[in-house]
């Protein structure tokens, strides 16, 4: 069993920072690769920001710039750092992991519950 939780959500003012941890923890060989995806009210998730074991990075075009993906691959666990929060950076962020699943096999895909971020004034 792999588990996958978020924390760091919060409510946060336009123009302000903050930062989500995704911890992975569970029975597993190594992470592969994991996320960040957004959802906002009535609309579809979509794919923040992305981050390999071999730290090969992806980010959604109109967020380049305003946040950063890190890891600590000791830890099992990735960083969101967002700074200039806008309104419409508004909604539940998840994590997403794929890991090596202890066969040294197969890889699993595993989501976090979600973390709330709001930015309203």
């Amino acid at each position: 069993q792999v588990q996958v939780v978020e924390s760091g959500g919060d409510l946060v003012q336009p123009g302000e920072s903050l930062r989500l941890s995704c911890a992975a923890s569970g029975n597993f060989f190594h992470i592969n690769f994991m996320a960040w995806y957004r959802q906002a009210a009535g609309k579809q998730r979509e794919l923040v920001a992305s981050i390999t074991r071999n730290d090969l990075i992806y980010y959604a075009d109109s967020l380049k710039g305003r946040f950063t993906i890190s890891a600590d691959n000791a830890k099992n666990t990735v960083y969101l750092q967002m700074t200039s929060l806008k309104r419409e950076d508004t909604g539940v962020y998840y994590c997403y992991a794929n890991v090596l699943l202890r066969d040294g096999l197969r890889s699993g895909d595993y989501w976090g519950q979600g973390t709330q971020v709001t930015v309203s004034s």
